[in-house]
């Protein structure tokens, strides 16, 4: 699977869809722990999410998680349904 590398700021000009898997559940963890990196280290995260437009990749620092969402910078707030893959 070939993903581009996008900044956090170009994430409003994409149309985040659906994943092809739900991965909420088994990713959940791993993004509770990159919100604890982030607020009390200010480390960055990679996310990667599906788009209509392919799967894109993002570097950065997640501030806050609920149940449906990941908000990063900006209040830009990416769907848990459409997240791939969280590494730091």
């Amino acid at each position: 699977m070939t993903v581009q590398i996008i900044e956090k700021e170009r994430i409003g000009e994409y149309k985040i869809i659906p994943a092809e898997i739900d991965n909420t559940t088994a990713l959940y963890g791993k993004l509770r722990s990159a919100q604890r990196l982030g607020n009390e280290f200010k480390s960055k995260t990679t996310i990667v999410f599906q788009t209509e437009d392919g799967p894109k990749r993002v570097e950065t620092t997640v501030w806050s998680l609920t149940e449906q969402y990941v908000q990063i910078k900006n209040g830009v707030l990416i769907p848990l349904k459409s997240i791939i893959k969280v590494d730091f």
